[in-house]
């Protein structure tokens, strides 16, 4: 099983998502996660570390610019959706990263707050 950091620069830039309104709350995130032709057309006109913070979770040992370097995505590669968040949580718990299922936790409680979510 793979391991995988806390890639807090994507906590961050959710965070400022979040507080910048910029997520949506009802989803299907089945058919909203991005494919890999959204990311390849993405990473045609941003960088490799601007692809990065749409990931909460970097594999260990993984080199920096491939794609199999970055676990959890949380977004659309636009806005924070929160279902990306609920599977983040899932698929962290799953694979036994309990740093990551806190962190997108935390950004879940965050987003669910600003939202008026009790």
């Amino acid at each position: 099983m793979a391991t995988y950091d806390v890639n807090t620069a994507a906590i961050a830039h959710a965070r400022r998502l979040i507080e910048a309104r910029q997520y949506v709350l009802g989803s299907d995130w089945r058919q909203m996660q991005h494919d890999a032709d959204a990311e390849n057309a993405f990473l045609a006109k941003h960088s490799w570390e601007d692809y990065a913070v749409w990931f909460l979770g970097l594999a260990e040992g993984v080199d920096d610019e491939t794609k199999a370097r970055h676990a959890f995505a949380y977004g659309d590669l636009r806005r924070v959706h929160r279902s990306g968040l609920i599977a983040c949580v899932y698929r962290a718990s799953q694979w036994r990263h309990k740093k990551g299922e806190l962190a997108a936790h935390g950004l879940l409680q965050q987003l669910d707050s600003l939202a008026g979510i009790t």
